[in-house]
C-alpha cells in the first residue's frame, strides 16, 4: 500500500495522494522489520552477527538497485530513458548518495532514478544501526529504556529540523531527502520493534481499546498531517506526527491480521505484490518517465501502460535476480537459526523478506 502511495503520486495524481507518507510508511515499516530481526536473533543466539547482517543486507538490496541502475542508464545512452547522465551522478547513485546528490543542486541522472534517495537514507542509517542497537542492548539492557534514547533521539531530529526550517530556510529538499533530517521515520519503527512489538511482545491494552480508540487515533492523526498545508509545518512537525500515528496502525495491523481492512493486507496476492514493492519502487518511475517520454495516449492510458510495464519488468528481476539471492539470504540466515518463521498468525503478516 506504501508503494501504491508513491506510484499513483509519480503517475500525475500527487494533488490528491500523499506520495511523500508512502515513503514514510516504508521507512517506518523497514525500521520495525530488520530490528525485529536483529532482536529476534539476539534473543535466540545471544548475539547479533554484523558480518551475516551486512551480508544479507548486500543480497537483497545491491543486485536489484544495481541492475536498475546499469539498465537505465544504457537505455539512456540509447536515447530510450529520457533525463541526463555523468560521472557524477552514476558514482552517487552506485554509491548511494543520491539524495545528497539532488539536494546539491545535481540533475545528471536518468528520468527516474531519483526516488534513489530514499535508499540511500535507509544505507546510511543501517550503516551504523546495528552497532549502536548492539551497544544499547549491551549497556541498556531494558527495551524501555531503549526505547527511551531512541525517542530522544527522534526529539532532537525534531528540533534540528526546525532549526534548519525555522532559523536557515532550509529548502524542501534539504529537509525532505537528507539523511540527518528523515532517518527518524526508520527510528519510530525501530522503537516498535524493541518496545511493544505486536509480533513478540504481549499488550495490556485490551483489544477493542486498539480497535476502537488508538487505531481510531492513529488514523485521525495522519488526516490531520495531510490537512494542515503550512510549509514550515509539512517540513518540521509533520514527519515526527506521522512517525508516532503508524505505531497504532501498525500495532492493529500485525496483531489483529483477520480483522476488517487488515484482512485484506493478508490475501495472497496483496502479500505478493508486498514481496515485489521493493523492485517496483525500483523501476517504477524510469517506466512512468519513459512513457511519458514517448506516449501520445492519454495521463489514464499511460498509468495503464506504465503500471502493466513496471510488473512485468519487476517479475522479470524477482525470478531471476531476487529469488535466487534470496535462497544465499536463507542459508546463511540457517547458519543463525533464527528467522521470522513462527505459528503466530501475527508474526505470519510481516512481509517475508524485507527491504
Amino acid at each position: 500500500m506504501a508503494f501504491f502511495l508513491v506510484f499513483l503520486s509519480h503517475l500525475g495524481y500527487g494533488d490528491l495522494i500523499p506520495g511523500g507518507f508512502g515513503v514514510t510508511a516504508f521507512f517506518f515499516l523497514s525500521g520495525y522489520l530488520i530490528v525485529t530481526l536483529l532482536r529476534r536473533e539476539a534473543e535466540r543466539e545471544g548475539s547479533i552477527s554484523l558480518k551475516m547482517f551486512y551480508a544479507r543486507r548486500v543480497l537483497r538490496i545491491f543486485p536489484p538497485c544495481y541492475l536498475v541502475i546499469t539498465a537505465a542508464v544504457i537505455l539512456n545512452v540509447m536515447g530510450i530513458v529520457p533525463g541526463g547522465r555523468s560521472g557524477g551522478g552514476l558514482a552517487a547513485e552506485f554509491a548511494y548518495l543520491t539524495n545528497y546528490y539532488i539536494i546539491a543542486g545535481g540533475n545528471a541522472i536518468p528520468k527516474g532514478t531519483g526516488v534513489l534517495w530514499s535508499l540511500a537514507v535507509e544505507e546510511h542509517f543501517y550503516l551504523f544501526f546495528p552497532l549502536i542497537y548492539i551497544v544499547l542492548r549491551r549497556t541498556c539492557p531494558r527495551p524501555g529504556r531503549q526505547a527511551v534514547i531512541l525517542g530522544s533521539l527522534c526529539a532532537a531530529i525534531l528540533v534540528w529540523r526546525s532549526v534548519l526550517v525555522i532559523r536557515f530556510h532550509a529548502s524542501e529538499y534539504r529537509t525532505f531527502m537528507a539523511t540527518d533530517t528523515r532517518f527518524d521515520s526508520i527510528l519510530y519503527g525501530c522503537i516498535l520493534a524493541i518496545y511493544g512489538n505486536p509480533a513478540m511482545d504481549r499488550t495490556r491494552a485490551q483489544e477493542k481499546i486498539w480497535k476502537w480508540i488508538l487505531l481510531p487515533l492513529g488514523v485521525g492523526l495522519l488526516l490531520l498531517t495531510f490537512t494542515v498545508r503550512g510549509d514550515t509545518f509539512r517540513e518540521t512537525l509533520r514527519y515526527s506526527l506521522q512517525g508516532i500515528a503508524l505505531f497504532p496502525v501498525f500495532i492493529t495491523a500485525v496483531r489483529y491480521p483477520r480483522w476488517a481492512v487488515f484482512r485484506l493486507l493478508n490475501i495472497r496476492i496483496v502479500r505478493f505484490v508486498g514481496i515485489l514493492s521493493y523492485t517496483l519502487y525500483l523501476v517504477h518511475y524510469v517506466v512512468i518517465e519513459t512513457v511519458d517520454r514517448w506516449s501520445r495516449g492519454t495521463q489514464l492510458e499511460q498509468a495503464i501502460v506504465s503500471s502493466a510495464v513496471s510488473f512485468l519488468v519487476t517479475l522479470a528481476i524477482y525470478y531471476l535476480v531476487e529469488r535466487p539471492c534470496a535462497r544465499l539470504r536463507r542459508h546463511l540466515r540457517s547458519h543463525r537459526g533464527f528467522g521470522l518463521a513462527s505459528s503466530s498468525p501475527a508474526v505470519a503478516t510481516l512481509p517475508p523478506r524485507g527491504f
